[in-house]
């Protein structure tokens, strides 16, 4: 099925290397006059390069360093990422490993070895395998700025303790990469090899670097050069496992049951055996607008929204994110608000504290309510086609190129949501359609794990991360029901208080490099004198 997946489950031996190659000296590296000989150790080795090297927990997990999620258990890592309170000492989730990048330098040090595998073959290879190392040194930069930039590894811990290189090194040394592995990654791969990063993946990585660095000229450049994708017909239909190798997935994380399967508990309700590890917000549920594209503020005015009622007519993509209130999934009414449900917030460690839960990836148990959701398959998006037309569409706001090509980038993803075309009357200037845009880049993205990152480049992260978590309004899920099978529900009890969070732009818009790799390594300095 996934040639890739198959071969993960043996390839322990190249992942004993140690969780940084700038702490230890690996002892156990594979001898080129022994190993790097043919296609098979070349499929080994570019197998341990995936291996681990991102993961659907980290996608749904990094939400909860946004206004959009709540990690419930600090002990997970991502807690403290969300109410700002890290130190180097504390630094909750790290991304702060080079244990793939050592893998990386090590198959590129040795790849040519294996001159039964012809050149070309080889240069496919290696363009992938930059691919991943690229991709991981923009998750470091992103996070800590500064990071050691090492493109051949070192032959002694102590040759290993250096400083940290300045971001515009690194940033430098991804642009060159990806441009590079661009002109030689084919458009797509056979069969077994589905999943593994194509010319679209380097050019989606490109275009995302771009315009978190706010280049837009350059996103707008890359985004509009990418060829081959549509979207899929179905927003909720996109999240189903049977559809996972659809027209609009441009890379994913692959998994397949009982080999190297993906565990759904800590994203479930507590009353169908959930943990509620990472749950929405309330300011997330508030993002959604109705399915006639008016805001919910906009449509109480108008006396078409009942904040007691809340679910009724929304985009329709709030139903397919998000398990709320009075929603039917998996056979059951969750009825998180009432102080009787399993799913009531101080009812069990493990019932959401926001009174929500997310469902996007999850709605193969309203299909099948007896899968093993602890044991499933299905792979998870890191690039798909949606992101290419938000990034024509942002990077044309922000160069102020209000013009056809803009309202049809947003039109397409918002008609294929179930809600209407941009007004164009309504949303007719840069101001406007920046609100707009961000927005949809929220309700799109969803438990995608974008937010952080965006919060933080437009500026806004002290704004939105700044004051008291809430959850939902408690009260009563009614009998009465609505047409698609949801109860209507009376929330006009107080909001949950979560917790108080706090950004400081200073301290914050960086993750603390963790004080365990600084001990490793004195060379490193922490990422501001506030630690």
């Amino acid at each position: 099925m996934k040639k890739i997946i198959y071969l993960i489950a043996i390839v322990a031996l190249l992942n004993a290397c140690g969780e940084s190659f700038l702490d230890t000296n690996p002892n156990d590296a594979l001898s080129p006059s022994t190993f790097w000989k043919t296609k098979k150790d070349l499929d080994l080795a570019l197998t341990g390069c995936y291996n681990g090297y991102e993961s659907g927990g980290n996608q749904f997990y990094r939400d909860c360093g946004s206004d959009n999620g709540y990690n419930n258990f600090p002990w997970e890592g991502w807690t403290n990422v969300g109410n700002g309170k890290l130190s180097p000492s504390d630094p909750g989730a790290s991304y702060y490993g080079f244990s793939t990048i050592n893998r990386c330098n090590e198959f590129l040090a040795n790849a040519d070895n294996a001159t039964a595998v012809s050149e070309a073959d080889r240069a496919i290879y290696k363009a992938q395998v930059r691919f991943i190392r690229a991709y991981k040194y923009y998750i470091l930069t992103v996070n800590y700025g500064d990071v050691p930039l090492i493109k051949e590894n070192f032959d002694s811990p102590e040759e290993a303790k250096v400083p940290r290189d300045s971001q515009a090194d690194v940033r430098k040394f991804i642009e060159d990469e990806l441009a590079a592995v661009i002109e030689v990654l084919p458009a797509a791969y056979s069969g077994g090899d589905y999943g593994k990063a194509t010319k679209g993946a380097a050019q989606a990585l490109l275009m995302r670097y771009h315009l978190y660095f706010k280049n837009y000229d350059k996103a707008l450049a890359t985004a509009k050069s990418i060829s081959g994708y549509s979207l899929y017909p179905s927003f909720e239909g996109l999240f189903d496992p049977a559809n996972e190798q659809n027209e609009e997935v441009i890379l994913s994380v692959q998994y397949t049951q009982d080999l190297y399967e993906f565990d759904y508990t800590p994203y479930l309700p507590n009353g169908i055996g959930g943990w509620s590890s990472v749950v929405p917000t309330q300011s997330l549920v508030d993002a959604f607008g109705m399915a006639d594209g008016k805001t919910i503020e906009e449509a109480e005015l108008a006396g078409e929204y009942d904040p007691t009622n809340p679910f009724v007519n929304r985009d329709p993509r709030l139903r397919a994110s998000i398990v709320y209130p009075g929603q039917v999934f998996v056979g059951k009414v969750y009825r998180s608000i009432e102080e009787s449900s399993n799913d009531y917030y101080n009812k069990a460690d493990n019932a959401s504290k926001t009174g929500y839960n997310y469902k996007k990836y999850t709605s193969f148990l309203d299909i099948n309510p007896n899968s093993s959701y602890w044991n499933m398959g299905n792979d998870v998006f890191l690039f798909r086609y949606a992101e290419v037309l938000l990034t024509i569409a942002e990077a044309k706001i922000e160069l102020n190129q209000i013009d056809a090509e803009l309202y049809k980038a947003l039109d397409d993803v918002r008609v294929r949501a179930g809600i209407p075309k941009v007004d164009q009357s309504k949303y007719n200037n840069q101001e406007s359609l920046r609100k707009l845009l961000r927005n949809e880049r929220r309700v799109e993205f969803a438990m995608e794990g974008l937010r952080r990152d965006d919060i933080i480049r437009w500026g806004i992260a002290k704004d939105v991360l700044n004051g008291n978590l809430m959850g939902a309004k408690r009260g009563t899920v009614l009998a009465t029901t609505q047409p698609n099978g949801d109860h209507n529900v009376s929330m006009t009890l107080p909001a949950n208080l979560i917790e108080s969070r706090s950004f400081d732009v200073s301290k914050n818009n960086l993750l603390p490099i963790p004080q365990s790799a600084i001990d490793k390594n004195p060379a490193l300095k922490p990422n501001n004198p506030g630690y």
